[in-house]
């Protein structure tokens, strides 16, 4: 018996993923005729995380459908601002750790792990904490226990950043969450923190944060001008921040 031909067709956004001979329109692919669309999708390169529709003959289909002969295929890329079903929390693999910390600073909930705990691992905290598993590693994505996922295209992490906010457009609160625990920031006088400053910090400084699960300490240091750059340039392309940051900005910290 002939194995089903079909005739599949991806969006531009998903050239990345497939060989060259796929990227110039609609191609023939010689299916096993037991295989479902989203198995033959994913086997040609594309992580279903970064798939939005499916149409068949024009009408959309589900990843369990078992393609037919002649069937004509056309894989859409995800929407953006791509609807999730909780809030845009994020984990991030071991890679994106400068990724993360941006997130963080601008005040989106971002769990990173800074080892390299496995796929299983990640994937399961995915799960358990319903974040979007953000990775470079399209394996990774492949993975059934995921609650979301998507791929990081860049390897710079300021488009990393403008990808992510992008794609999901996660409120914004700058300076709310400690960018090396991801816990949330509350103002601290300088009684407060006297213990964790070194004494040119002290009489330098009147306005500080402290995170409220690691005890860093924050304030507005030499690197404020780099940070509230990043910040400035995402709020005036992604949205005005939320009330509840915290006043002067800090960007230092001391975590003796």
């Amino acid at each position: 018996m002939d194995r089903p031909e079909i005739w599949i067709d991806f969006a531009p956004e998903l050239h990345v993923f497939v060989p060259s001979a796929r990227r110039a329109g609609r191609s023939a692919l010689t299916t096993d005729g037991v295989s479902t669309l989203g198995h033959l999708v994913e086997s040609l390169g594309v992580p279903l995380t970064e798939v939005g529709e499916l149409l068949v003959d024009g009408e959309p289909v589900r990843t369990a459908h078992l393609p037919r002969h002649g069937e004509q295929v056309t894989v859409r890329a995800v929407s953006r601002p791509q609807r999730l079903a909780g809030p845009a929390r994020f984990l991030l693999d071991v890679h994106l750790g400068t990724l993360a910390r941006r997130l963080r600073l601008l005040g989106v909930d971002t769990a990173y792990e800074s080892v390299d705990i496995g796929d299983p691992a990640l994937a399961t905290r995915s799960a358990a904490e319903q974040r979007v598993l953000l990775s470079r590693d399209r394996g990774l994505l492949r993975r059934r226990e995921l609650w979301a996922g998507a791929y990081v295209y860049s390897h710079r992490p300021a488009e990393q950043l403008r990808e992510v906010l992008a794609r999901f457009a996660p409120p914004l609160r700058p300076w709310t969450r400690c960018t090396a625990c991801n816990g949330t920031l509350r103002p601290a006088t300088k009684e407060e923190v006297h213990d964790r400053l070194e004494g040119g910090t002290e009489r330098a400084y009147d306005t500080f944060a402290r995170c409220t699960e690691c005890a860093q300490v924050y304030w507005r240091g030499a690197h404020h001008a780099s940070l509230d750059a990043i910040v400035a340039g995402a709020l005036r392309e992604f949205g005005a921040a939320a009330e509840g940051g915290v006043s002067g900005p800090p960007a230092r910290s001391a975590s003796r």
